[in-house]
């Protein structure tokens, strides 16, 4: 007579078990196996040049820093005499003017020319195409165009208006007054790609039925936009009012092919100003104050940006 065999309750399986019900300890560790690499990533390339930033911007770095590794603390001294520099408020000013006319105006034109496109007609495509070029030049190409085209005495747009009869002497970028406006309305023109693809794609998810629904009712083109497609884009817009932001208020390169921050200062921004403290003036303390207001500025609008998309999520 044989014996059965009675398995303990709660014994561990051993042989002949699948690999799926096996201990589940294992399933973290290969999880963090899989992030490790991208956490290293930012953490020695992110991590370590904000923190850098950070602790410079209590010290008294100089070029012979580099030389002697020598860089004493010398507490708020950095932060405070940036602080009572009348440049960084102007440059704090235009920064901000920079930025929501720039992302006024990019999110406008982008906006009607996403719509424009959602029509089908001849050449939709290559004018789209097109459209993008702005997108696809490198910064500085495009700002140096851009001052050759602005030029007061030799510059395309000036020779136009004299063809046309109106003033042709017109100082786009020697002009304190007229300076930031040029720099403003060449960004715009960078721009408006970005803005139209982002917006042409969320448009593209917009349910037929509904533009349907409300001409059977009789509503006119701005109601059907504004009760319509306006709330149907607003992830998409936040997107893009975002993170048009987190590009533009950091902007460099385009302003010093412009203008280099001038004249009289009427075009220096927080980005200029850590250039020319750090790489001009070699006060690498300063422009590490100026380089963490920015960062500050940028984080608070980047934690805008993931609550938001938590917000449209739920």
């Amino acid at each position: 007579m044989t014996t059965p065999t009675v398995t303990a309750r709660g014994a561990a399986p051993t042989a002949g078990v699948p690999a799926a019900t096996r201990p589940r300890h294992r399933r973290p560790l290969a999880q963090w196996g899989f992030v490790a690499p991208a956490v290293l990533f930012m953490l020695l390339f992110f991590g370590y040049p904000l923190v850098r930033n950070v602790v410079m911007s209590f010290q008294h770095y100089t070029p012979k820093t580099f030389f002697t590794g020598e860089a004493p603390l010398n507490g708020f001294d950095n932060w405070s005499a940036v602080f009572r520099d009348a440049l960084f408020g102007k440059a704090l000013w235009h920064t901000l003017v920079f930025t929501a006319g720039s992302l006024l105006g990019q999110f406008c034109a982008g906006l009607a020319l996403a719509v424009f496109f959602t029509r089908r007609f001849p050449l939709n495509g290559v004018l789209r195409s097109l459209i993008l070029l702005p997108w696809l030049v490198p910064m500085v190409v495009s700002g140096i165009v851009w001052r050759r085209i602005l030029d007061q005495d030799t510059g395309v747009l000036n020779s136009f208006l004299d063809v046309i009869g109106l003033d042709g002497h017109t100082p786009w970028l020697t002009s304190p007054h007229m300076a930031l406006l040029s720099v403003i309305l060449v960004n715009i023109w960078i721009g408006i790609p970005f803005n139209m693809v982002i917006l042409y794609g969320g448009l593209q998810e917009v349910p037929r039925e509904l533009y349907e629904a409300a001409a059977l009712d009789g509503a006119s083109g701005w109601r059907t936009f504004r009760s319509i497609t306006l709330p149907t884009l607003r992830p998409v817009i936040t997107v893009v009012l975002v993170l048009g932001f987190m590009s533009t208020v950091k902007i460099l390169d385009l302003i010093l092919a412009l203008t280099d921050g001038g004249p009289a200062d009427a075009t220096q921004t927080l980005g200029t100003l850590t250039y020319q403290n750090s790489f001009v003036r070699l006060d690498f303390g300063a422009g590490a104050v100026v380089g963490n207001v920015l960062i500050l500025i940028s984080a608070v609008f980047a934690v805008f940006y993931l609550r938001a998309n938590r917000t449209e999520g739920k």
